[in-house]
């Protein structure tokens, strides 16, 4: 068993509100694994939504606007993050590490010692995984991976073999398990045409990839500069992200004006829009709301169509070991935008924030 240091670097969120709630130490202790956990020394770590809308306090009911990373004049103490519970600060925030294992409590798998790891970040009750009143998520119930070490349930890891490198693997867990579970919520199969609005983003990317890899056929909605990028991911179409008429430009570039499934982690303005060209028996399935959570919905649209809308947040333990094996047998391929050093979080999460980025942006502790 390796021995590590004392204390550690770290970035450590002090409470909701800007970038001055980050406070960078250098003195923070390590921590120490319980009984079931690893300890993991850390090399990369992917940025997610959920890292900003927890520190801002977005997930409050009193906040309606778009998603900006910034304070909010009135967030609700009560119900500030994703699970309608107050974080307990201070606390180190960061969901997709890729590290090695250096230590391991006394009931935790031995073989996990010295392996490359990823982590499922959702937090469960292994002893009941029907429990779903004890959820939590990594570096938001528990401290992540914006430090040098973290720790974990051994049973929230498995050791990736792959050739792709610390940052590559980083852009994966969040997202990919996000979209993952997107697409089986609803149902997606080969004969289903999905429609990805916000196909630049880490879940938007995700969701491309994972549901070509059903054969589904699969629309890109990006802004036009990313759409060369995105046409890295193989989709079948790619549009902008906001067409004036949907529906006729579905029907000039896949010769039919609907969908049976849209996917969407935008939300906002264009709700409306996407609603409108979903097939009668459409499936709605949404996992975010980035350009706002709060919009108008025509309810004969839903009931006159026969519509099903799913939200889709927790994942089953089943769809993290499948990530891992489609990595393995290079069936998805990482969209890395950047990398940052640890030191460096505010940059890197501003530049997440601007979105100008395709992919997922990560730090890194070498």
């Amino acid at each position: 068993m390796q021995t590590h240091p004392e204390t550690m670097c770290a970035f450590v969120l002090t409470g909701h509100g800007g970038f001055d709630k980050l406070v960078w130490r250098e003195d923070w202790p390590t921590p120490e694994p319980g009984d079931d956990d690893v300890l993991i020394k850390v090399h990369a770590c992917g940025l997610n939504n959920t890292d900003v809308n927890t520190r801002s306090g977005w997930y409050s009911k009193s906040v309606v606007e778009a998603t900006t990373g910034g304070a909010y004049d009135d967030v609700g103490q009560e119900d500030p993050s994703w699970g309608g519970a107050p974080i307990v600060f201070p606390r180190i925030q960061g969901a997709d590490i890729v590290g090695t294992v250096v230590s391991v409590g006394r009931n935790a798998d031995p073989t996990l010692l010295g392996k490359r790891v990823m982590a499922d970040a959702w937090l469960r009750n292994w002893d009941d995984l029907s429990d779903e009143s004890s959820l939590g998520y990594f570096g938001s119930e528990r401290d992540g991976g914006f430090a040098q070490y973290t720790t974990v349930d051994f049973r929230n890891v498995l050791p990736v073999d792959c050739e792709l490198s610390d940052a590559e693997l980083a852009t994966f867990s969040c997202s990919y398990t996000t979209a993952e579970n997107m697409l089986t919520r609803a149902g997606v199969t080969a004969g289903d045409r999905v429609l990805v609005p916000g196909a630049s983003g880490g879940v938007g990317s995700a969701l491309v990839q994972l549901a070509k890899r059903r054969g589904a056929m699969t629309i890109a909605m990006a802004s036009p500069s990313k759409h060369e990028a995105v046409q890295q991911l193989n989709p079948d179409v790619v549009l902008d992200r906001n067409p004036a008429r949907l529906g006729s430009v579905l029907q000039a570039a896949c010769g039919q004006e609907t969908v049976t499934v849209v996917a969407d982690i935008v939300g906002g303005p264009a709700f409306g829009s996407l609603i409108d060209v979903l097939a009668r028996g459409g499936r709605y399935v949404c996992s975010g709301a980035i350009a706002g959570p709060v919009v108008n919905l025509d309810l004969r649209l839903l009931y006159l169509r026969d519509l099903t809308f799913y939200g889709s947040t927790v994942t089953t333990p089943d769809v993290f070991p499948a990530l891992v094996g489609y990595i393995e047998r290079g069936e998805i391929k990482p969209l890395l935008a950047a990398t940052w050093p640890l030191k460096r979080l505010k940059d890197a999460q501003q530049a997440f924030i601007e979105k100008n980025h395709v992919g997922n942006i990560v730090v890194t502790m070498d």
